[in-house]
């Protein structure tokens, strides 16, 4: 009987069970997929204290690797044997097998293995969408990114790198500094140590950064707004030290008519023509060496306590990823 990870009251890591689960069969437009993978990812997090609220019992997880097993009726484009990856809008990734829209999946490219498309595809299509289509990153801008030593983060700084932006990483520790230097990143600021506004205006000539990509949430919001240019733009897509307080918009005019998002990954590839174009780029750019998708950590699935924990301690560099 295959196993999963299950929680049945929202919390810390310890309401996570190990658990048996009823064997499932795809149905139209369906696949079953044998994971070999599954990404760690913040919203994992945020849906296991119920900041992202949900009905319970549920799963967890959003991006896998894997084998197809079995196909559905009427289910085109994939067969058994095919190495397919995915990111899904539904969690219950955190399992030995899966039912997934068939729609979902995309084909790993032959050189890639299962655990790095595991960690690539939530990750790799949120920096994605955040440097080419929220706010489209061209040569000469100066580029913040907050935890420029996590998953996306590293990404994020690499991409934008290769795009020649000035990139301008916010860590939590020197450690995790020389980690984003060598990833990417032009400059590395220590959050609590350097004045994050004071610097990026230093750095970039006087002016501010033209973007900031801020996945901390609270402790950083002001300052990441203080850091800006006029017209510049914040982007909040994530909470890791709690969710953004409310503002008035005033803030953003009297700093300069700044803009700000708060973007969500599923929105930009709800299209299945989004979805393969970003696939296609992503895997492009892994593919020339531009960027580097490091796994820092791996953990068996049945430990994802554990993996939250150091998680949520700030005790994990770039990707990590549970094995079944």
């Amino acid at each position: 009987m295959p196993h999963a990870i299950r929680l049945h009251a929202h919390g810390g890591p310890e309401v996570l069970q190990w658990e048996p689960v009823a064997a499932s069969v795809p149905g139209r437009g369906e696949v079953l997929v044998r994971q070999t993978a599954i990404g760690l990812n913040f919203i994992d997090v945020y849906e296991r204290t119920g900041l992202y609220p949900g009905a319970l019992p549920a799963g967890l997880g959003r991006e896998g690797a894997g084998v197809v097993e079995a196909v559905g009726p009427r289910t085109r484009g994939v067969a058994p044997g095919d190495r397919v990856a995915y990111v899904s809008p539904q969690a219950g990734a955190y399992a030995q097998e899966r039912v997934i829209a068939a729609d979902r999946l995309v084909m790993i490219p032959d050189g890639v293995s299962d655990r790095l498309a595991a960690a690539a595809m939530l990750k790799g299509l949120t920096a994605r969408y955040l440097l080419r289509r929220t706010y489209r990153v061209r040569k000469g801008d100066t580029v913040v990114v907050h935890a420029a030593a996590g998953g996306v983060g590293l990404i994020l700084a690499q991409w934008a790198r290769h795009l020649g932006a000035r990139v301008i990483g916010v860590v939590g520790s020197e450690a995790k500094a020389a980690v984003a230097r060598e990833h990417g990143c032009h400059h590395a600021l220590l959050l609590g140590r350097d004045d994050l506004a004071a610097r990026v205006r230093e750095l970039s000539g006087g002016p501010g950064a033209h973007v900031v990509y801020d996945s901390v949430g609270k402790d950083t919001f002001a300052a990441s707004l203080d850091s800006l240019r006029p017209l510049g733009m914040m982007v909040s897509y994530g909470n890791a030290s709690g969710p953004v307080p409310p503002f008035a918009p005033l803030e953003l005019a009297r700093r300069g008519s700044l803009f700000f998002t708060r973007p969500v990954l599923f929105d930009y590839i709800a299209r299945r023509a989004d979805l393969d174009r970003a696939a296609r780029e992503l895997f492009d750019v892994i593919g020339r060496g531009a960027v580097r998708i490091e796994i820092g950590q791996t953990y068996a699935l049945e430990d994802a306590a554990r993996a939250h924990r150091d998680l949520e301690a700030r005790r994990t560099i770039g990707s990590t990823v549970l094995i079944p």
